[in-house]
């Protein structure tokens, strides 16, 4: 059986640092190594060098690499690999993570409150739109360490399952509990009734695998607060380590779009992002993501 592998791209800024910091507890938990993988980006400066220079700048970022991957071995006591790679960033990490059957792909990103919005734009989002593997997207600053608390917003949507099923795996990893939530814009009894049974459902399926969990409806208000925004300030009120999501299920153009509810969690979120796209399996009840 091979060794799982957690992908961490980075770039050397602090945020790709924050979320390589995020990854030890991860790893440790799934008995994983780590992969770093820096991009030498196309058509970025790298262009204007001859051959010569270019391979002194490659020997360069490679050193680098391999002290920060020297350091987290000393540190934390984790296998770690390093990989220098030259290409489109995106399509590079999601090679790479194909290559090495990555478990995560787990990457910082500095969010987006431009167009990009809309449309995808940045590393990150094209990185989760296209990556085989689950994504977790690190934005803020200051996270503890492990996974304590891991918010699950459901809806009545075919993926539910699925998405209790992963929670479940990942919270037994790290002995966390799960918060169910759920956001209703209607008053609609039939509506409400069947969520309110269907949150009652999971809730104790979650508990016959003997994992603590609360679920909560939450009552959004139309024009006030979007469905992104009601979860981001659930899951900063019960203290999240982790919003997990489903991209892809709002809209058809799945090649050009994620969904704009999973899009605005992902840019606005401090609490890091667990991006998952909808399996097409079709007994997701023996489906287990390590």
């Amino acid at each position: 059986m091979s060794t799982k592998q957690i992908l961490i791209p980075l770039d050397f800024s602090d945020q790709s640092l924050i979320a390589l910091g995020q990854s030890f507890n991860i790893a440790k938990g799934i008995k994983a190594e780590l992969t770093l993988v820096h991009v030498i980006e196309d058509g970025g400066l790298a262009h204007l060098f001859d051959k010569k220079a270019s391979d002194s700048l490659k020997k360069k970022l490679q050193k680098q690499l391999d002290k920060i991957a020297e350091d987290v071995k000393k540190k934390n006591k984790l296998k770690v690999n390093t990989i220098i790679a030259r290409g489109k960033v995106y399509e590079k990490i999601t090679e790479v993570a194909e290559m090495i059957n990555a478990s995560f792909i787990i990457m910082g990103t500095n969010g987006d409150t431009t167009l990009k919005k809309k449309f995808i734009g940045s590393n990150t989002l094209r990185v989760i739109r296209e990556s085989k593997v689950p994504v977790i997207s690190i934005k803020g600053k200051h996270h503890r360490e492990g996974i304590h608390n891991i918010v699950l917003p459901l809806d009545l949507t075919k993926e539910t399952k699925e998405k209790v099923n992963y929670a479940i795996d990942l919270a037994k990893v790290g002995k966390a509990a799960i918060r169910v939530v759920s956001v209703l814009f209607t008053t609609d009894e039939f509506v409400v009734n069947r969520l309110t049974r269907q949150m009652g459902q999971v809730k104790a399926f979650i508990e016959k695998a003997n994992i603590e969990c609360t679920a909560e409806i939450i009552k959004g208000i139309k024009g006030e607060e979007t469905l992104a925004q009601n979860i981001i300030e659930y899951a900063n009120k019960v203290e999240g380590d982790l919003i997990m999501i489903m991209t892809q299920q709002e809209v058809d153009f799945t090649l050009y779009f994620i969904g704009s509810s999973a899009q605005e969690i992902i840019n606005h979120s401090d609490i890091p992002v667990l991006s998952i796209i909808p399996s097409e399996k079709k007994n997701l009840e023996m489906y287990t993501p390590f």
